[in-house]
Formats: structure tokens, C-alpha cells, sequence
């Protein structure tokens, strides 16, 4: 099973955001809470944590700029 790794919405407003840089390398083990990207909006950056355990799948490359929603990721569990 894979649990996505979506674009949140940050604030009320917000209708897309940069990926700016992968804080995992794809095939990595990451842990739920872990901090896996960096999401650039109008506003600030901000950390992504990881929803899940699991081996990181990247969908998305860097520096791609991305509506709320979109999959960049999915987490492959055991």
C-alpha cells in the first residue's frame, strides 16, 4: 500500500506553491513527522513531514511550481 504525499493548503488563500528542494533522496526510508520537503509559497517556506513510514517514491522534481493537491510523492509501506 502507498500513502500520497499531496501539496497542503497553507493558508486560506494559497493556490499553489514551489517545491523548492527534496530534503530525502528518492528510495529512502523516512519515518512519520520526518521532514522530507521544502514547500515555497507567497509567504515563506515551510518543511513537510512525512505522513507515513515507508520508502519515498518523488513524482515531482524540484524547483516545480504546483496547484494545492497535486501528488508529489507517495510513501510505499510494508
Amino acid at each position: 500500500m502507498a500513502v500520497e504525499v499531496r501539496i497542503p493548503q497553507l493558508g486560506v488563500t494559497m493556490q499553489e506553491g514551489e517545491l523548492v528542494e527534496w530534503l530525502v533522496a528518492d528510495g529512502a526510508t523516512v519515518s512519520t513527522g520526518d521532514p522530507i520537503y521544502v514547500l515555497g509559497t507567497d509567504k515563506a517556506d515551510n518543511e513537510i513531514e512525512a505522513p507515513a513510514d515507508g520508502v519515498l517514491r518523488i513524482k515531482v522534481q524540484e524547483r516545480e511550481t504546483c496547484e494545492v493537491g497535486t501528488l508529489v510523492a507517495e510513501i510505499e509501506q510494508a
